[in-house]
């Protein structure tokens, strides 16, 4: 039996969105040692509050606040009523599509609505014999790729008489996501905010480019205080915004840091890069907070796991994760993206073409935040990067926050 099939829950999330593009709740993808689901329910209340906490907690504009967590239930743990001893308010029970409505599961679900929690409809097209769960059902969701958009018109029409909230899900570009907010969906997933709206001939730039330049100096062993400080002056915002974070009161420092060299030393080459991306992903006002998150999330997790399988160059591993998106901040083609800005061929083939030892393990970070769990290498160390992505949520939070501070 491979290592995954041996290891604890390997867990990721995914966003749920409303028409702003903002955050309203993530939902829990998991594989467990039963591929049943049991593992992630047979946890202590604490220590299921705990992973809830850990994956539904997120800064947004610098205010740490949680949301709820969409959780799949098997026809198992629905019947046997094995749920995590959590507040109602911060879970949304899926019923699968693949779940027979018979009396059994319509008395479950009832009892279950009867104490508060709310239902969702998983992969839902219709049919009468789901009556009985839709009076009881507070979201619908409906899989955009699977249907035509005339046949995702249907069953709108066909809801129109239940009280549902309509969820589109799988939505893979700009323009389902209109064609959804017009059809009357008030919630979205997938990965549309990963691809960019392309303007043809858009270029880069220039203050982009220069905090391109910073960030690949920063991988330089060369890199000098003085020489960061020559690129970061070019940009008063990003000199503005590096003086205000070392200055904020995570750092505690007695004094006030008035320079950028200085700044530089106190924090450390590792610090200063770290920064100078996140100003990056952030800077961008009109993409939703998210994808910097996520950006950022996949980055450090490339880190943390070639940190854990003692490779070689650590910061490569970091800007390899957080350029494979780049290009949806940037709204602009993926190609176009790595002509303008400067990094070493090695990242550069591992963001393109998937290819060396960085770009075997951004492959493997893009299929665990994914959930594509089937798509890992079976001799993968699946502890390895269930920790490396917990690690990585934590560490985007507190980044993201400070930028508020």
């Amino acid at each position: 039996m491979d290592q995954i099939e041996n290891s604890q829950v390997l867990m990721a999330r995914q966003p749920i969105f409303d028409r702003n593009q903002k955050v309203i709740a993530y939902e829990l993808l998991y594989r467990t040692e039963d591929a049943q689901g049991h593992a992630l329910f047979a946890n202590s209340e604490a220590t299921s509050e705990v992973i809830l906490n850990a994956y539904t907690s997120i800064s947004d504009a610098g205010e740490v606040k949680r949301v709820p967590a969409f959780i799949n239930l098997t026809r198992d743990i629905l019947v046997e009523q094995r749920l995590p001893e959590v507040s109602k308010k911060y879970i949304v029970l899926e019923i699968l599509e693949d779940i027979e409505p018979d009396e059994e599961v319509v008395n479950a679900v009832q009892k279950l609505h009867s104490e508060g929690y709310r239902i969702a409809m998983d992969d839902f097209v219709y049919a009468p014999k789901y009556d009985g769960l839709l009076k009881l059902a507070h979201i619908v969701k409906i899989d955009i790729d699977a249907l035509s958009m005339d046949e995702v018109r249907q069953q709108v029409n066909e809801l129109k008489r239940h009280k549902v909230t309509l969820l589109a899900e799988k939505i893979e570009t700009h323009e389902q996501l209109e064609s959804c907010i017009e059809l009357g969906f008030k919630l979205f997933q997938g990965h549309f905010l990963s691809k960019p709206k392309v303007v043809k001939g858009k270029k880069i730039q220039g203050s982009q480019v220069a905090l391109m330049q910073l960030i690949q100096e920063l991988q330089s062993t060369k890199a000098t205080p003085e020489r960061l400080e020559e690129l970061i002056i070019r940009d008063p915002a990003l000199t503005y915004k590096l003086l205000r974070i070392v200055n904020s009161a995570g750092y505690s420092l007695v004094r006030q840091v008035e320079s950028i060299a200085e700044a530089i030393v106190l924090l450390g080459l590792e610090q200063v890069k770290k920064w100078a991306t996140l100003i990056a992903m952030s800077s961008n006002q009109d993409k939703p907070e998210e994808l910097a998150r996520s950006l950022l999330i996949r980055g450090r997790m490339c880190e943390e796991v070639a940190r854990a399988a003692k490779l070689t160059n650590h910061g490569s591993y970091f800007m390899a994760g957080m350029m494979s998106g780049l290009h949806a901040m940037l709204d602009i083609e993926r190609e176009t993206m790595l002509e303008q800005v400067p990094l070493g061929d090695d990242i550069k083939e591992a963001v393109s073409l998937g290819q060396g030892p960085i770009g075997q393990v951004l492959r493997n970070v893009v299929n665990y935040e994914n959930g594509d769990w089937d798509l890992l290498p079976s001799d993968l160390d699946g502890n390895i990067y269930d920790k490396a992505y917990r690690t990585s949520l934590e560490w985007t939070q507190e980044s993201m926050q400070a930028m508020y501070e």
